[in-house]
């Protein structure tokens, strides 16, 4: 979904935020969190993560210490998890479309700023594993180095400082509430990409509203576009994921007419955190069929409001039957928009049949076509072909 308002301003440079925006880094919290919390007698459940957004490391304790009443304070909670985080800075994954924003502008000499409320020296470790982001930057500032992290503008009004820019020509691309409110006190176009699922509602204060990185249009604010799009479509790093076919919601057939092959959540809850809910679309293996063209929805489904994130895959290709259980394993190569919602049944089925025609037109072009014998899928289809 994007949630625009008209723009006023051109930009001459881009300001982003670290975590959140370019990195994965609510998974890492997680993970640690969960094993943390137990010698405390506590399970993490997730209930911070509004909270913690944005913050700096010491509200981000304060907020975890204040709500399972441990017995410590934020100060002592940080010294001792500080460790566990340490060890695993470097390996933090990047988002989708971050590594592909940072080439872009850098490749076009756009100036880039990274400023995050994270310290100076864990921002280095976090971006010492990802190729070239170092040297993309010709400013990066820690929240250590300002008197005041966001939602002050201070840490945005000393990159544009540093940049030797005027405020009002730097657009800043944000996740959290506490960065947008910063880079609007600051005079700064800003565009939200809310990190916190089903949130959207919530960023009024930005500019732009964007699902994910892979969404930004540059030329928006007289930036180089992105020129990598092909017959409306994003070809992206390919994604694997496998598994039997279950039931779903019982509306696919019933409620739009369209058959999908769902897959169950359970052991990839990493990956959903990681991918952006909206339309992608590849190759599928079936383990007695063969290989199909797909196109597959991942998210919330706004239009009936789903609780959990779901993966439900349309293979296109007319079946004379159902397979449930059967073996199902995707090769995911392309995107072709975010997630939305639609005023009526009607215009929701309307958009899919769209996106179908998309998917089939874009997996006969050669970006897309030579994935089709992709060995992921050639293994599910001759391993289980024999059982």
């Amino acid at each position: 979904m994007s949630l625009e308002k008209p723009l006023k301003k051109l930009a001459s440079c881009v300001i982003l935020d670290l975590d959140g925006t370019l990195l994965n880094t609510d998974a890492l919290v997680s993970e640690i969190l969960k094993g943390f919390l137990g010698k405390y007698g506590k399970q993490w459940d997730g209930r911070e993560v509004h909270k913690m957004a944005g913050t700096t490391p010491f509200q981000a304790a304060a907020a975890v210490v204040e709500d399972y009443e441990l017995p410590c304070t934020p100060s002592q909670f940080l010294s001792e998890i500080n460790p566990f985080f340490s060890d695993k800075w470097s390996n933090i994954k990047a988002l989708p479309g971050a590594n592909r924003l940072i080439k872009h502008f850098s490749s076009h000499g756009v100036p880039l700023a990274l400023a995050s409320n994270s310290t100076r020296s864990n921002i280095e470790s976090k971006i010492s594993s990802h190729q070239g982001w170092k040297e993309s930057f010709s400013v990066i500032i820690g929240g250590d180095e300002v008197a005041s992290g966001k939602p002050s503008p201070e840490i945005f009004l000393e990159a544009a400082k540093r940049l030797n820019v005027d405020p009002s020509s730097c657009l800043v691309i944000e996740d959290s509430i506490p960065g947008i409110t910063a880079g609007k006190a600051a005079g700064m176009e800003v565009v939200a990409v809310p990190s916190i699922p089903k949130q959207s509602h919530l960023y009024t204060l930005a500019d732009v509203v964007i699902n994910s990185l892979l969404d930004l249009q540059p030329e928006n604010w007289g930036l180089p576009p992105f020129q990598d799009w092909i017959e409306g479509t994003l070809p992206i790093e390919p994604w694997y994921i496998g598994g039997p076919v279950i039931k779903g919601y019982g509306r696919g057939s019933k409620v739009l007419g369209i058959p999908t092959a769902n897959l169950s959540t359970e052991g990839y809850s990493a990956l959903l955190s990681e991918h952006p809910s909206g339309v992608y679309f590849g190759w599928a293996g079936l383990s007695t069929r063969g290989v199909f063209k797909m196109v597959m929805s991942i998210g919330w489904n706004p239009y009936f409001d789903n609780t959990e994130k779901t993966i439900e895959p349309w293979l296109l290709h007319d079946f004379a039957e159902d397979f449930y259980g059967e073996e199902l394993h995707l090769v995911v190569i392309g995107y072709i928009r975010p997630e939305a919602n639609f005023p009526s049944l009607e215009g929701l089925i309307a958009k899919i049949h769209e996106d179908r025609r998309v998917a089939e037109a874009a997996l006969d072009l050669p970006p897309y076509s030579a994935y089709r014998e992709d060995p992921y899928l050639k293994i599910s289809v001759k391993k289980d072909s024999h059982l």
